[in-house]
């Protein structure tokens, strides 16, 4: 057998250790030491190259394109949100909470057990949902004191933590009308900050980044409020995702492209829109539009702004002045397409033999044709099916698809050890990318689609990498 070193490819490559697993228990096997010499993992040279065909069709990935805002007081309907995945195409809902009666006094537990039957209902309907905290939903400056933001957040912690697995990211809410963060009657004037408001405001960011699970990101509203409270130079690929309050704050902007300022949201945009640009490679982007402004609010500008905020969401149930002009413009079908993520693959090469614990090699190539990455965590996979009796086993890929950036095409050349209870046989082999949530896991649902003609299987959530492996001892 030939012998595969792992190589880099540029910038744009990714390429790790390798690491095994087993059968269709997904219990990962010992990874392979990546200081061992090459000839350690043997493995066929990957073969003559597979070229996928890229799709156009819409594809209703979680975590990513146009959301619902649907009320969240009352409790949710099933069958709508269900609709709103599989006949509409949407995998995101906004809940928007609102404490109005607790203004000054901890949460019922009633409104605390409908929190979780929202959350249940969304997990059955198979979306995720973007959660915001607020006291008001009107232009009202009545919200509640640091303290008192305290206690909740308190009451609130273990169901944000026992309904991770359904929460895309949390707004950060809780303060002024709407939840933000403008008019309010407890912490000071937006835009003239006292030091004690930064403290105050800072509070309730920091007790947020406490209850909300670390693998979430909570979004602010304006950048004023991340360079204020955390850090005004904008967060890098070397401290994207380490856990720190600055690779997990991220940015939503509910007036965008409304105005020059965006009604605020922008204090000054020459030193902002470029923060933002490098921020939002890492972190959650995404909100609402407003008003309609042309030009500002018309196709071009909205297509480039995007882009270049790498948005991964926005609502579908307002503006609708503003999102109808992009319906007449001709670019609604883009947004559509490009919020979040769009992962296309291009080719594929592939070990053709190989044998029960030993090596088999890989090299794909992925184009992320999207505006953004995954902001949360993907595990990702290649999956092993018997072709005779459909018995799988799971390998892990050491790639991150929080990686696979905006624009790039991103090469994974791997070499992995199979699972020494392989039976031989032939395989069919196969690319998972599920939620690393255990309870989404085995959800197709929950799985990334690639944006690709005639490789997806509903059913389970697979991609089909058109290729046969042949597994003998």
């Amino acid at each position: 057998m030939g012998h595969l070193r792992r190589a880099i490819f540029g910038a744009a490559v990714v390429a790790f250790a390798a690491c095994g697993g087993r059968a269709s228990s997904s219990v990962d096997a010992p990874a392979i030491d990546p200081d061992a010499p090459p000839d350690a993992i043997d493995a066929d040279a990957p073969g003559d190259p597979v070229s996928y065909t890229a799709s156009t069709a819409t594809i209703a990935n979680p975590e990513r394109g146009f959301y619902r805002h649907v009320g969240c007081e009352t409790p949710l309907n099933q069958t709508q949100l269900t609709n709103f995945r599989t006949a509409d195409g949407e995998s995101l809902m906004l809940c928007v909470f609102y404490l109005r009666n607790f203004v000054s006094s901890p949460i019922s537990q009633s409104t605390l057990n409908l929190f979780q039957q929202q959350m249940d209902t969304v997990r059955k309907a198979g979306l995720k949902a973007i959660v915001r905290f607020a006291y008001n939903d009107n232009n009202s400056p009545v919200d509640a004191t640091p303290s008192m933001v305290n206690t909740h957040l308190t009451q609130l912690a273990p169901y944000l933590a026992g309904n991770a697995d359904v929460i895309a990211v949390v707004q950060a809410g809780l303060i002024g009308s709407w939840g933000e963060w403008g008019n309010t009657q407890n912490y000071g004037d937006s835009y003239n900050m006292s030091a004690n408001n930064i403290a105050d405001r800072k509070s309730v960011v920091d007790k947020l980044l406490e209850v909300v699970p670390s693998d979430r990101m909570v979004q602010l509203r304006m950048p004023l409020f991340k360079t204020k409270l955390y850090s005004a130079t904008a967060l890098t690929s070397g401290e994207a995702f380490n856990g720190s309050a600055k690779a997990r704050l991220g940015h939503h902007n509910d007036c965008f492209l409304s105005n020059p300022s965006d009604y605020g949201t922008y204090i000054n945009p020459s030193v902002e829109f470029p923060y933002l640009e490098a921020e939002t490679n890492y972190v959650a982007s995404g909100g609402e539009t407003c008003a309609y402004q042309a030009p500002r609010s018309a196709c071009p500008s909205a297509l480039t702004e995007m882009a270049r905020f790498h948005w991964s969401y926005l609502n579908l149930d307002y503006n609708q002045t503003v999102l109808n002009n992009w319906r007449t413009q001709g670019c609604f079908a883009d947004v559509e397409q490009k919020l979040g993520y769009r992962f296309v693959l291009k080719t594929g090469a592939f070990s053709s033999t190989a044998k029960p614990g030993g090596g088999f090699a890989l090299i794909l190539e992925v184009q992320n044709e999207g505006w953004a990455a995954p902001f949360n965590s993907r595990s990702a996979e290649l999956v092993f099916r018997t072709m005779d009796s459909d018995a799988v086993y799971r390998v892990k890929l050491a790639t991150d698809p929080r990686l696979w950036l905006a624009n790039q095409t991103v090469t994974i050349n791997e070499t992995l050890t199979l699972p020494a209870d392989m039976v031989a046989g032939s395989y069919a082999v196969l690319l998972h990318l599920p939620d690393p949530q255990a309870s989404l896991r085995d959800r197709p649902e929950y799985a990334i689609q690639l944006a690709n003609t005639d490789t997806w299987e509903a059913a389970t959530g697979f991609n089909n990498l058109k290729h046969t492996v042949s597994i003998a001892p």
